[in-house]
């Protein structure tokens, strides 16, 4: 089993960065792929981005390609979402999951566990 805890949301300004980070506890995380999804009230959740097990894949939603990068630490259990050029759009709760697999990762019932989430809120 794993458990995530998401940090480092907050308010910024349209323009601006904030990084997330996913920390992770449980057995064996390096074995799991890694992605994060954002929902706002009354929308569906929506695929933002995802890291294969040893890093060396990731993929992007198109509306943050370019803007958003995601890395892993496993010595540190740990997965980051550096997330510049803020937008308004990009409001939302912010949620990492973990899964064991890395076939279709842009969807999120691939994913075996998640994180409790955690708001992103950009002013305009």
């Amino acid at each position: 089993q794993v458990q995530l805890v998401e940090s480092g949301g907050g308010l910024v300004q349209a323009g601006g960065s904030l990084r997330l980070s996913c920390a992770a506890s449980g057995r064996t995380f390096s074995s799991y792929a890694v992605g994060w999804f954002r929902q706002a009230p009354g929308k569906e959740r929506e695929f933002v981005a995802a890291i294969s097990w040893s890093g060396g894949n990731t993929y992007y939603a198109d509306s943050v390609k370019g803007r958003f990068t995601i890395s892993r630490d496993n010595a540190k259990n740990t997965v980051y979402l550096q997330m510049n050029s803020l937008k308004p759009e990009d409001t939302d709760v912010y949620y990492c999951a973990a899964s064991l697999y890395i076939e279709y990762l842009r969807i999120s019932a691939t994913y075996d566990y998640w994180g409790q989430g955690n708001q992103v809120t950009v002013s305009s």
